[in-house]
């Protein structure tokens, strides 16, 4: 027999001798000692109603701990009661462990996902039908140029019609968005419901950078077709004027000579001019075959400095005042020092040429370190700017606003920056001189 029975025999038992003795008393005439006797029984009565109802409290316990995910509480106490209770306790026991351990790889998987949200590139947020943000990570904060949102609506005054895009782009679409800092924005939408809740899953994903290369590998092709199809039409022609000129020369005679003497220039005018063809065409052989950058560590002030002593005599000249600052003056990049002299040199002589008519002209040239250890390289000059109306169009290849200019410097500077992988920008309020910015990565 175990505790628990035996318990319950012995209680019973007391009970009975309790009520033996209660009539007993009765009987012989000491109801006052009856009186005292009650209350003994009463208690007796008590106690084995609470001791039988051990179980029921134990199972009241067990629920509680489910339902406030209390899994700290063990069951232990009656073990002693019997194999019965020591089998139970182990039971509860062993569901609260699982319980616990549900809840620990829950948490751990959410910790997981959380983390990676927090750490991708892409921007990601959410928010209910009336625009509160529940979710969203430091990519996204990042792709919109903001600090902080908690609904929808304060996005309209960095992004006017963001917001209502978001709010009315269907689960399952992409759409694209500008920014107004020049950045292309691919937003997808999905659609959950949580707990009879619907929300709605927003993914930003910059492909400004994308787009450029697309765009670029297209003028590279349509440059190399229009330079294959003028080459093949061209040298046929600068070949037979060559012929033209001996026939002239050696079997044409004296016996015309004004005749002789028109066609010997207009052939030499024609070989000028299809020379001058080819000159052009060959001029745009570095656009299409740039060589991939031959990476080392590079230090920006030195290289500053080594492209300004090369153009510093020519702005003496021109009377152009010059300022460097590179600080700290251990910024370093990873790249190809030859290209981005290149591109340094491209810039500073737009900038140049630009202060031709401007008074009191200068240029500054300035390295700093922007947000996330990225490199920020500018270079600015107080010219009168560039016209509205070039300027979605000064990075397109063989586009240019200046007399002498080919149209190449600032798409070959573009596209070696984009194979460092970075961007280059640029500024120019009306009348306010123009600032390019070179973005490159540590």
């Amino acid at each position: 027999m175990n505790r628990f029975s035996l318990y319950i025999l012995l209680r019973i038992l007391l009970m009975i001798t309790t009520i033996m003795a209660g009539c007993w008393l009765w009987w012989n005439n000491y109801q006052l000692v009856v009186i005292l006797v009650v209350p003994l029984l009463l208690t007796q009565v008590f106690g084995l109603y609470y001791y039988l109802n051990r179980v029921n409290r134990k199972l009241t316990l067990f629920l509680e701990a489910i339902r406030y995910e209390d899994f700290s509480i063990r069951f232990s106490g009656d073990n002693k009661l019997g194999k019965s209770f020591s089998a139970l306790n182990h039971q509860f026991n062993e569901v609260l462990e699982a319980f616990r351990q549900t809840r620990a790889e829950r948490e751990a998987n959410l910790k997981y996902i959380d983390t990676i949200i927090q750490h991708i590139s892409i921007g990601v947020l959410s928010f209910d039908t009336d625009g509160k943000i529940e979710l969203i990570n430091p990519a996204a904060f990042r792709l919109m140029g903001i600090y902080r949102l908690r609904y929808l609506d304060e996005l309209k005054t960095a992004h006017p019609d963001l917001s209502e895009l978001l709010m009315q782009l269907p689960a399952g679409q992409k759409s694209l968005y500008a920014t107004q800092n020049g950045q292309q924005l691919s937003i997808h939408a999905a659609t959950v419901r949580l707990q009879g809740r619907l929300v709605k899953l927003i993914s930003l994903q910059n492909i400004h950078a994308e787009l450029q290369q697309k765009e670029l590998e297209a003028w590279q092709n349509l440059t190399k077709i229009l330079r294959h199809e003028i080459m093949n039409s061209v040298t046929p022609i600068v070949s037979l004027i060559g012929t033209m000129q001996d026939i002239v020369k050696y079997d044409m005679g004296e016996d015309n000579t004004e005749a002789v003497g028109d066609l010997k220039e207009a052939l030499e005018t024609i070989e000028s001019r299809s020379k001058g063809i080819m000159d052009f065409v060959n001029a745009y052989r570095d656009y299409t075959t740039l060589p991939k950058p031959q990476f080392t560590n590079v230090n920006l002030k030195q290289l500053v400095n080594a492209v300004s002593n090369l153009l510093l005599p020519e702005m003496k000249a021109a009377g152009i005042i010059y300022r460097t600052h590179v600080s700290p003056d251990n910024i370093e990049i990873h790249a190809d020092e030859t290209q981005l002299q290149m591109v340094l040199i491209n810039l500073i002589k737009n900038a140049m040429d630009a202060l031709e008519h401007t008074a009191k002209p200068w240029i500054t040239v300035k390295g700093t370190l922007g947000n996330a250890q990225q490199i920020v390289l500018e270079i600015a000059d107080n010219g009168p700017g560039i016209e509205p109306e070039a300027m979605e169009r000064i990075f397109i290849p063989f586009f240019t606003t200046k007399k002498k200019g080919s149209g190449i410097g600032l798409s070959l500077s573009q596209q070696i920056i984009q194979m460092h992988g970075g961007q280059l920008k640029v500024v120019s309020p009306p009348a306010k001189g123009t600032t390019f910015f070179v973005l490159l990565n540590t």
